[in-house]
């Protein structure tokens, strides 16, 4: 593993960069320079444009991670591509689940074969998976074709490692890692190359407290740190301006922002904060944990009219029991409660939750509580999830681990209540004219559009291509289940 002094020295070996800035982002910007100039002349060899592949496993924090990524691989002169026949393929990883770790070594046994028809080719993995001891010692032992490791903590510092990959001499017998198990100051003013021109993620913060007991988060993106307001305000500004008209406000638990920050400040104050700046349209956020979900912040939601009406809150049970042995910190009736001070303040909110099935000592009754929260609420959408055991976590090693026939049992039952009542939901909004932000072509239906309403239901409908990028009011007219088909008004 290295570290920032250790990776220096092994650039200075063959390199002449003593006069690179320690300081950052100046530093990073500096070997982005260096790097460009190696990829200009081995384009020029080539004959064309070098060309790199970023693929995202995981949530919108990854995603958002990945635009830092693809940014930085812009500047530096490669040109982005689909393809994972390129010449640099980077695996941005998720590791919420043990499946997503499989999908990764399955991806990489195929980038193996291509590697071997293009010896030069450049592999990197990054992300959350990468912050697992046991998973780096895996990479080293059985995965040789993978050039680049580095984890959560050392984003901004992917242009020094990949210059350090490139200018290796012996770059076949060399492997970089770069984990750091605990976090440094927030680097700002990265380069990001964002997937819409319209909307945009922020990041508030990052890591999380929590420590919820089936979740490995926290030891993979570390504790809770939360930017200053002054850059959020000052980046959100700056997509304004460029035209962004819809932002997300991302973090692990956006209802904790502020704490731990020199200046006193909440999540509610950032929100009206981001309210007020000329040319946003639409503000989202995500995630929302129920524990922290104070009376200020539904009260701010209620005030601001750029806040969609549409929040994501992971209930993942409704048993009280369940979820005290899950370390949530609220109950089946506090959750209850709150969605009722939800849909008092915002009558319209459209509410989506998670829901863990089989979570270690669940009883039939704790199911049929789960059940019956579903019930009482209504969500307009379920995330819903076969518990997955993640090792290092408490979970992990409790008793009463429950048998998959049965969990699946539940899921199928809990799957047929939840498409039941989203079938319901869904009928409700037909005849309504809503306001959506065209996002897209329809890759399925020629001669249509796709986007979102503030609800973020999907919708589809025809229109011009000239659209994308505004928001319209469009009809519906018909509903599909999990998307509707619309109509321009």
């Amino acid at each position: 593993m290295y570290d920032n002094t250790e990776i220096l020295n092994e650039i200075k070996k063959y390199t002449s960069v003593q006069d690179a800035p320690l300081n950052e982002p100046e530093r990073q910007y500096f070997f982005m320079a260096k790097l460009k100039e190696v990829v200009d002349k081995r384009s020029e060899e080539k004959g064309k444009r070098l060309t790199a592949c970023v693929v995202t496993f995981g949530c919108q924090m990854n995603a958002r991670d990945s635009e830092k990524i693809s940014g930085i691989l812009k500047v530096c002169g490669y040109e982005l591509t689909e393809d994972e026949r390129a010449d640099l393929v980077l695996y941005n990883t998720c590791t919420v689940r043990e499946n997503a770790n499989l999908k990764v070594y399955g991806r990489l046994g195929r980038l193996k074969n291509y590697k071997e028809k293009n010896p030069d080719m450049i592999t990197v993995l990054c992300g959350c998976m990468m912050q697992e001891e046991g998973v780096r010692e895996k990479i080293k032992k059985s995965f040789h074709n993978v050039d680049i490791v580095f984890g959560t903590f050392n984003i901004y510092m992917f242009a020094e490692l990949l210059y350090m990959k490139l200018i290796d001499p012996d770059k076949n017998a060399t492997q970089i890692m770069a984990v750091k198990k605990d976090y440094e100051a927030i680097v700002e003013e990265l380069p990001k190359d964002r997937k819409y021109p319209f909307k945009s993620g922020v990041n508030i913060m990052f890591g999380c407290n929590n420590f919820c007991s089936y979740c490995i988060v926290p030891y993979v993106r570390g504790r809770e740190r939360s930017r200053a307001s002054k850059d959020i305000i000052e980046e959100v500004k700056t997509l304004a301006k460029d035209g962004v008209k819809e932002v997300m406000l991302l973090g692990q638990n956006v209802n904790s922002y502020g704490k731990g920050l020199e200046e006193d400040i909440n999540f509610a104050d950032l929100l009206r904060m981001v309210n007020d700046i000329d040319g946003i349209e639409r503000i989202r956020f995500m995630s929302s944990h129920p524990k922290d979900l104070s009376d200020e912040l539904i009260e701010a939601m209620k005030d601001c009219d750029k806040v969609c009406p549409q929040l994501h809150l992971a209930m993942q049970s409704g048993s009280s029991r369940l979820l005290e042995k899950m370390n949530r910190h609220y109950t089946k009736e506090d959750f209850i409660n709150l969605v009722e001070k939800l849909r008092k303040a915002v009558p319209d909110i459209s509410l989506s939750t998670d829901i863990i099935v089989g979570f270690p000592g669940e009883t039939e009754e704790d199911f049929l509580e789960t059940m019956d929260v579903i019930e009482k609420v209504r969500f307009n959408s379920v995330f819903t999830f076969q518990y997955s055991k993640r090792t290092g976590t408490p979970a992990a090693v409790m008793e009463n681990q429950v048998e998959p026939s049965v969990v699946k049992d539940r899921f199928d039952r809990l799957l047929k209540l939840v498409q039941s009542i989203s079938d319901e939901n869904t009928k409700d909004q037909v005849g309504f004219t809503e306001k959506v932000l065209v996002e897209e072509k329809d890759d399925k239906l020629p001669g249509y559009l796709t986007g979102r309403t503030d609800k973020n239901y999907l919708v589809h409908f025809e229109g011009c291509d000239n659209l994308i990028g505004n928001i319209v009011d469009v009809k519906i007219i018909e509903s599909k289940g999990f998307y509707y088909i619309g109509e321009l008004v």
